[in-house]
């Protein structure tokens, strides 16, 4: 990759760091220790203000250290609150325990979550006695609530470390006998699986992991054989080889969303492989490492200074930034990193636990917040299960911890800012990473992920389908995502970048978001250009699976260069096709609009600079930092560009052009500028 103006600077003092065997910043270490110079090395090239910025300030300070010093106190508050209030326990006005809550999972974060407690505290500890006897009463007063999927996995899970630690018999023990034998029964993972054929109800393919994993966690305390968790291991491993056929979990079966969990499912169940001890045929293990190899090689391209994790799709905040870390320590700890990917993993999962400290996690409001101060998340992560969120956010980052402690990080800083920024540096500027289709059938449609970097800038091109319930969504559009730049919002329809046609004689909108074929790229020098076809619109049918229209049909191409990206789409009906309205937005965390006439404006704040469309009547900027329809999952959008054409006759191929120009060289930090 061509080397950018933000990092070209700092590549020489980078080059020479490595090559010396020395350590900078925030104490880094080379890869390749050498013999010391007989001149002391010149000291590193400082770090762009920019990134200094946009980084977590706890980059460079070991992982575990994070861990003890800030996460860990802030379980032992919510435990605290929890023990003096049990049932009746508020957090950010959310009586998280109430009948009518959304959180089915709340009994087993809460046993996951407080585990650490004890499990970080030495016998010797005056607290010691307390934290017990504060486990057993929450446990106690927990037993009743709902718990369901997740939540089953989550106690068993807590139930195994405890045995292993001995705290599960005698006088000392952190459940009492009376709980603990309800807990045996109402803990199965029949509740949520067929038990005849393994098949899930209802749920996603991301739940044979969690099924699996309470059946291993049954056999290892005992409650039953090794037979289901075998089969259910089985069909999971069966359910990617038939519906991914590039190494990614389709999260339907094959319509093609592929999303968050189509990279962290792989991880999951190689971290769920670990924590059980459990071994596999050397034919599924070679298959389990390849897919988790697909996993990493996605997430590297995708690596930043601020520890920004996945950026289109649902259940992100949080949860977008923690997948990258449970994916790579899983990777780290099954050996399928080279020596330098762990260095530098290792240093991105610090990122991503000093950005929960630092961003996530709200000292004024004693929680997470994804739902308050401009933020939003799906409704499936609402802020009634804001308790729940808190516990298992932390729990990821606290066993992903624990891998590299075993790994001998435990102590260790990570590399120095300069030579982080120095492997970025070294990233293609583009790929293209396949999920499904890309084999000219008919029949078949092109699934993938275009990623390309603009220095330290990532930005995503989904190319997928949201499927049933989320395929009209704007976070599944394939439009171009990047970090605090370029953003949909969760559970909204409006017209993110992308057309939305209604017509004359029905009330369900057309819109371009679920037929991709042909999907191709192209490069030359800096310049990407992405390209497909859609040989039908998608009916938005608000809850229902895409309804194919074959109405209009569309090509689209895009350009993407440093400061600059371009689509045009070419719509075709089949007919002449009466439109009653025709409507494009853009929603912006820049502020500042400014009409440049011709439906071109000008922003005065924010990395996007300007936008600019043309094949729509008219455009208008609206200030929309007040509205909850456009709250990211970072922050609030402060401006849409909205754009409409009225009723008119589509009887010949329309064009559509927009043009977006942002700051470049430019950084995604760990919030909106």
């Amino acid at each position: 990759m061509q080397r950018t103006r933000l990092v070209a600077s700092m590549i020489a003092g980078a080059a020479l760091l490595a090559a010396c065997g020395g350590g900078g910043g925030g104490g880094g270490a080379s890869f390749v220790p050498l013999p010391p110079a007989a001149n002391n090395p010149p000291p590193e090239t400082p770090v762009p203000p920019e990134v200094q910025a946009a980084q977590p300030k706890l980059s460079n300070t070991p992982m575990d250290e994070i861990v003890s010093s800030h996460l860990l106190p802030t379980i032992e508050r919510l435990f605290a609150q929890v023990r003096a209030q049990k049932l009746d326990t508020v957090l950010l006005g959310q009586k998280v325990f109430a009948p009518g809550s959304k959180d089915k999972f709340l009994p087993g974060k809460v046993a996951i979550g407080f585990s650490y407690i004890l499990l970080n505290t030495p016998s010797s500890d005056p607290k010691y006695r307390e934290y017990i006897d504060g486990y057993r009463e929450i446990a106690d007063a927990t037993i009743d609530v709902t718990n369901d999927s997740w939540g089953i996995y989550y106690y068993m899970s807590a139930l195994w470390k405890l045995k292993k630690a001995g705290l599960l018999e005698g006088s000392g023990a952190a459940i009492s006998p009376a709980t603990l034998d309800k807990l045996k029964t109402k803990l199965n993972w029949t509740a949520f699986v067929d038990p005849a054929d393994y098949s899930l109800i209802g749920l996603p393919t991301n739940y044979y992991g969690v099924a699996f994993s309470i059946a291993r966690l049954r056999h290892l305390m005992g409650w039953e054989g090794p037979e289901a968790s075998e089969a259910l291991l089985q069909k999971m491993i069966n359910h990617y080889k038939t519906f991914s056929a590039f190494g990614f979990s389709d999260e339907t079966d094959g319509s093609g969303r592929f999303d968050r969990y189509s990279v962290l499912l792989i991880g999951e169940i190689m971290q769920r492989l670990i924590e059980t001890g459990m071994t596999v045929s050397a034919e599924d293990e070679a298959s389990l490492k390849g897919w988790l190899r697909q996993s990493v090689d996605v997430i590297k391209v995708r690596l930043n200074p601020a520890g920004n994790g996945v950026d289109y799709g649902r259940s992100l905040a949080g949860y977008a930034d923690t997948a990258f870390a449970e994916v790579l320590s899983a990777a780290e700890h099954m050996n399928v990193l080279n020596e330098e990917e762990k260095q530098i993993a290792y240093a991105f999962a610090t990122r991503v636990t000093a950005k929960y400290v630092e961003f996530w996690y709200d000292a004024e409001l004693g929680s997470l917040n994804m739902w308050q101060k401009g933020r939003r998340v799906d409704s499936y992560r609402g802020i009634d299960r804001v308790l729940g969120e808190n516990l298992s956010l932390s729990h990821q980052l606290i066993y992903t911890n624990n891998l590299w402690k075993s790994a001998g990080y435990a102590q260790k800083a990570p590399v120095s800012t300069q030579t982080f920024l120095a492997y970025l540096d070294r990233q293609p500027r583009a790929t293209l990473t396949k999920f499904a289709g890309f084999d000219g059938a008919a029949s078949t449609y092109d699934r993938g992920l275009v990623t390309y970097r603009d220095g330290l800038r990532v930005i995503s091109l989904p190319v997928v389908n949201g499927a049933k319930t989320y395929h009209h969504t704007n976070p599944y559009f394939a439009i171009p995502h990047s970090y605090n730049m370029l953003s949909g919002v969760a559970d909204t329809q409006w017209p993110q970048l992308q057309p939305r046609f209604t017509v004359a004689t029905g009330s369900q909108p057309l819109i371009p978001a679920a037929y991709q074929k042909n999907l191709k790229i192209a490069e030359a020098g800096q310049v990407l250009t992405v390209s497909y076809d859609q040989d039908a619109m998608d009916r938005a049918t608000s809850g229902n699976d895409p309804i194919k229209d074959p109405r209009i049909t569309s090509s689209t191409r895009y350009t993407f260069e440093p400061g600059r990206i371009t689509r045009i789409d070419t719509y075709t009906p089949a007919a002449a096709l009466d439109i009653a309205k025709l409507e494009l937005e853009f929603g912006s965390y820049s502020d500042g609009a400014r009409a440049l006439g011709g439906n071109r404006f000008a922003f005065a704040n924010g990395d996007v600079q300007g936008f600019a469309v043309e094949g729509l009547q008219d455009c208008a900027a609206v200030d929309v930092r007040e509205n909850a329809d456009y709250n990211t999952p970072t922050g609030a959008l402060k401006t849409s560009i909205r754009c409409s054409t009225p009723a008119f006759s589509l009887a010949a191929p329309l064009t559509i052009k927009w043009v977006l120009e942002y700051r470049s060289p430019s950084v995604a930090g760990i919030a909106p500028k």
